[in-house]
C-alpha cells in the first residue's frame, strides 16, 4: 500500500514563500510520476504541477508558472513544491499524488494514490 505524507503547509503573507514536501513509501518511488493538486474552499480539485519519473520533465498550471517549482529526490522518495511570490488566490489544501505511470499528466485520473493534504493560507 502506497502512503503519501505531505508537510510544509502553513500561514504566510502575500509575497512570501513555502516549500511543501511529500514523502512516499510502499512502492519504487522512482518508477512513477508525481503531482501536486489543490482545492480551494467551494471549488473543485485543481492541477498545480507534475513531474515525470526522472525529474527531467515538468508541467504547471498557467497561474503558477514562474512562481512554483516542482522537484523530486528519488534517493529520499520525496517530491517537493517550492512556492514563491504567493498570492491570496493560492490559498487551498494542497494534495500530493502518485502517478500510475512514469510519465507526467495533469489529469487526476492518472494518479492512483493521494495524500491527506496540507493547508496553505496566504493572507493579503
Amino acid at each position: 500500500q502506497v502512503q503519501l505524507v505531505e508537510s510544509g503547509g502553513g500561514l504566510v503573507q502575500a509575497g512570501g514563500s513555502l516549500r511543501l514536501s511529500c514523502a512516499a513509501s510502499g512502492r519504487t518511488f522512482s518508477n512513477y510520476a508525481m503531482g501536486w493538486f489543490r482545492q480551494a474552499p467551494g471549488k473543485g480539485r485543481e492541477f498545480v504541477a507534475t513531474i515525470n519519473w526522472s525529474g527531467r520533465s515538468t508541467r504547471y498550471v498557467d497561474s503558477v508558472k514562474g512562481r512554483f517549482t516542482i522537484s523530486r529526490d528519488n534517493a529520499k522518495n520525496t517530491v517537493y513544491l517550492q512556492m514563491n511570490s504567493l498570492e491570496p488566490e493560492d490559498t487551498a489544501v494542497y494534495y500530493c499524488a502518485a502517478g500510475a505511470t512514469p510519465d507526467y499528466t495533469p489529469y487526476p485520473a492518472g494518479y492512483n494514490y493521494w495524500g491527506q493534504g496540507t493547508q496553505v493560507t496566504v493572507s493579503s
